[in-house]
């Protein structure tokens, strides 16, 4: 069997590793492609997580749910930017595919990036199925769906596994799928557009 251009159980590892030290406090960031966008990956996605949490809070007022709105947009933009860097590095090592070569729905970056929220959910359900405060049927049907998400998480990585080491060989291919997010552009987005002043 071949050797994967990268190893996914490493991803795992590291998603999980970097969720549990974020929550004591922020580290160093990783340098180097394509580790660096993986792990910016994450980041965003963790920022993303506990933003989320906050503008559903109804006691903090309208302008810190603005607030977390607009690092919401921000993140989810730069979460699409490192999903598209790990794509382009994987790109670069790879010979040319050939149009014949079956193509696979989903690109290498957008695989990680789940493995990155399936991480989250991971950490936190474990958290709320530890959770002395909540009552106990709720901590059973929290570990249950931790069980659900654990088996998740080993699927996806199994896909990924296989994809990652079918791509040197030329059994499949894929190609990067930019997302050009229309919402943060004053130009594309009609509420930002059609509130501008006319020139």
């Amino acid at each position: 069997m071949n050797e994967p251009i990268l190893r996914v159980d490493e991803i795992v590892r590291a998603q999980a590793q970097w969720t549990e030290q974020w929550h004591d406090g922020p580290t160093p960031a990783a340098t180097g492609l394509p580790w660096n966008a993986i792990e910016h990956n994450h980041r965003m996605n963790f920022e993303l997580w506990h933003e989320e949490d906050i503008a559903r809070r109804d006691d903090l007022g309208p302008e810190r749910v603005r607030q977390a709105k607009r690092v919401i947009d921000r993140c989810n933009q730069l979460r699409n930017d490192a999903i598209e860097k790990v794509d382009l590095w994987l790109l670069e090592q790879l010979p040319p595919a050939g149009a014949d070569v079956p193509l696979h729905s989903e690109t290498p970056g957008m695989m990680i990036d789940r493995l990155s929220i399936l991480a989250l959910k991971l950490y936190h359900m474990r958290i709320e199925s530890d959770r002395a405060s909540a009552p106990v049927a709720q901590r059973r049907q929290c570990s249950a769906r931790h069980a659900t998400l654990t088996e998740q998480l080993q699927d996806l990585s199994g896909c990924l596994e296989t994809l990652l080491t079918s791509l040197p060989t030329g059994r499949q291919r894929f190609k990067l799928y930019r997302q050009f997010k229309m919402y943060n552009d004053a130009n594309l987005n009609p509420q930002l557009y059609a509130s501008q002043p006319k020139k």
